[in-house]
């Protein structure tokens, strides 16, 4: 049984990482903004990366920490959550002597030039050269990201999709598995790659997104333009790392059907 601290826990992934590890039976400590509370051994602590607040004492007694908060795509505030974030939780880590630092990063985020993706790089940068034994985990898309991204494009009243653009939706619950064996195997200091268990195309997964939302959608293949495009198309949203995770696009098309 390991006492692991868990950042940005009220989050998409720190939901599912949360109940994962407190399934597996370790002591977990689920850190947020604002005061929380939920079931048996997991124990809600309030502590702001970006400010600092609440800190030393969330990783006073952690064994292991989880770093899953984060702020895609909010500009400026971005950039504070994950760089000046990741050095504040390293240097209460560091002093309070915590053995393992498990930071969740993206697949792709060192190739592809999009502001969010170098703060990635920025906090792995910080996170490699910093006081903690560490492994930092880059997963690739997860399903409700896409589809998140999807749902936004379709209010143009039609699917724009690079066809030349390759996904690798990958499930929530499966990178909460994969991160709960990172921390069972202890500081690895390298990269780990981790994605869904197919890769698609853009067009084919809009075209099940589409189907499974019962929307009457077109799809129109673009080309996306500049650097970014050229990054998407080349590959680097995806990985051939293995192993790889189980639950696919379809299994996550056919959950969002069935809350229709």
């Amino acid at each position: 049984m390991t006492t692991v601290l868990v950042t940005g826990a009220s989050g998409r992934l720190g939901r599912v990482l949360v109940e994962r590890l407190a399934a597996d039976g370790h002591q977990v400590r689920a850190a947020s903004r604002t005061a929380r509370s939920g079931p048996g051994s997991v124990r809600w602590v309030v502590a702001d990366v970006a400010t600092g607040e609440g800190l030393a004492e969330a990783v006073a007694g952690a064994e292991v920490i989880v770093h899953a908060a984060s702020a895609p795509y909010k500009g400026r505030y971005t950039a504070k959550v994950e760089v000046e974030g990741t050095a504040n939780l390293l240097e209460a880590a560091g002093r309070a002597g915590v053995g393992h630092l498990v930071y969740v990063s993206i697949v792709g985020a060192d190739r592809v030039p999009m502001g969010y993706y170098r703060s990635k790089v920025r906090a792995e940068d910080l996170v490699r050269g910093g006081p903690v034994p560490w492994t930092i985990l880059r997963a690739t898309q997860f399903h409700e990201f896409v589809a998140d991204g999807f749902r936004l494009l379709s209010r143009l009243g039609f699917l724009p999709v690079d066809p030349d653009v390759r996904a690798q939706p990958v499930a929530l619950a499966d990178v909460a598995g994969r991160l709960a064996g990172l921390i069972a195997a202890g500081p690895a200091r390298a990269i780990v790659e981790y994605g869904g268990p197919r890769v698609l195309g853009m067009a084919e997964a809009g075209e099940g997104w589409l189907r499974a939302q019962g929307l009457r959608r077109p799809i129109v293949r673009v080309r996306l333009p500049g650097a970014m495009g050229r990054a998407f198309r080349a590959g680097h949203l995806v990985t051939a790392a293995e192993p790889a995770g189980s639950g696919t696009w379809e299994d996550y098309l056919r959950q969002v059907a069935a809350k229709r």
